[in-house]
């Protein structure tokens, strides 16, 4: 009996012969015209259809290179680690490489905001998200792997939280109009009337207390400094 085939993925998957048409497709065209319709309208306005549009191709044509949606999205993300993996390699300072990983992945964010919505989930496996793994991993050196699956991906959940934060309050700015400081003036009188009934003692503190928010940076460091005792040597 013949065993069954095993599925090739995209990122094995060879793309069909060039051919002399009008419009040339490749998947790096087909990837850059759908990263520019996200970055535009959001990951809504990404379809084979729309991607043929913008290339001024037939929407079957697509299917050459690529055979759902899903596969696209994962390109369109590998795309994007693309431009967080460092050049150079990370050098010994753990915690300055996983900084540097951190605030890359922040910077790309903001320029896809669309990125927020398709990390976290069964691991990326296209060449750049596995750099991307191999830099994480690699900086921690002979730490355990026990405890390089935890420094991994608790700065991986502090940086996801604080990406996808920022990018739904940037979405909130252009869909109310207000920016955080307006939507706090806005909602002040309510919430001081909340407050004053006793109710809510612990948000009261929190509220009339020290700017108790931190920002990126300074939430990143506290978590390098959760995870130090992690990391081999106290390196």
């Amino acid at each position: 009996m013949t065993a069954p085939q095993e599925p090739m993925l995209i990122w094995e998957r060879p793309e069909p012969p060039s051919r002399p048409v009008p419009s040339p497709l490749s998947r790096e065209r087909i990837v850059r015209a759908a990263i520019d319709l996200a970055d535009r309208d959001g990951l809504d306005a990404v379809s084979l259809r729309k991607v043929a549009a913008a290339l001024d191709a037939g929407p079957m044509r697509l299917y050459g290179y690529l055979s759902t949606k899903e596969e696209l999205l994962d390109l369109m993300v590998d795309e994007v680690y693309g431009e967080i993996v460092p050049s150079g390699p990370a050098g010994d300072d753990w915690r300055a490489a996983l900084r540097d990983l951190a605030r890359r992945t922040r910077q790309a964010t903001l320029r896809h905001e669309w990125f927020a919505d398709l990390l976290g989930g069964r691991p990326q496996l296209g060449p750049n998200a596995l750099a991307y793994l191999e830099a994480s991993l690699a900086c921690l050196g002979d730490t355990p792997v026990g405890a390089v699956v935890h420094v991994v991906s608790t700065v991986n959940a502090y940086v996801l939280g604080a990406v996808r934060r920022e990018v739904t309050e940037l979405r909130a700015e252009r869909a109310t109009g207000m920016d955080e400081q307006a939507w706090h003036v806005a909602s002040g009188p309510y919430l001081a009337r909340m407050l004053a009934t006793g109710r809510y003692p612990a948000v009261a503190r929190f509220v009339h207390g020290e700017d108790a928010d931190p920002d990126f940076d300074e939430g990143l460091e506290r978590v390098l400094d959760g995870v130090a005792p992690l990391v081999s040597g106290g390196r």
